[in-house]
């Protein structure tokens, strides 16, 4: 059974404060919940940039997810 938009949201929350790594693709978030879809995922990852508890950072090349605060700012080297 799939888990609630906000059961999501607090699983794929989560999983970013706590990986070794700040930036996180979205296929990273997919084991999460194997039940769920991943258009939901990604949705729910989306809804919590909105919300502002995560942000977008990008590479150049691809653009990956992280927890507020935990990406790296590349200007700041």
């Amino acid at each position: 059974m799939a888990l609630s938009n906000d059961e999501l949201k607090a699983a794929i929350l989560e999983k970013a404060m706590k990986a070794p790594k700040p930036q996180l693709y979205i296929k990273d978030f997919y084991e999460c919940d194997p039940d769920t879809k991943p258009r939901a995922i990604k949705n729910a990852a989306n809804d919590l940039v909105k919300e502002g508890k995560m942000t977008f950072w990008s590479s150049g090349s691809t653009t990956m997810y992280a927890a507020k605060g935990r990406a790296k700012d590349e200007e700041n080297r």
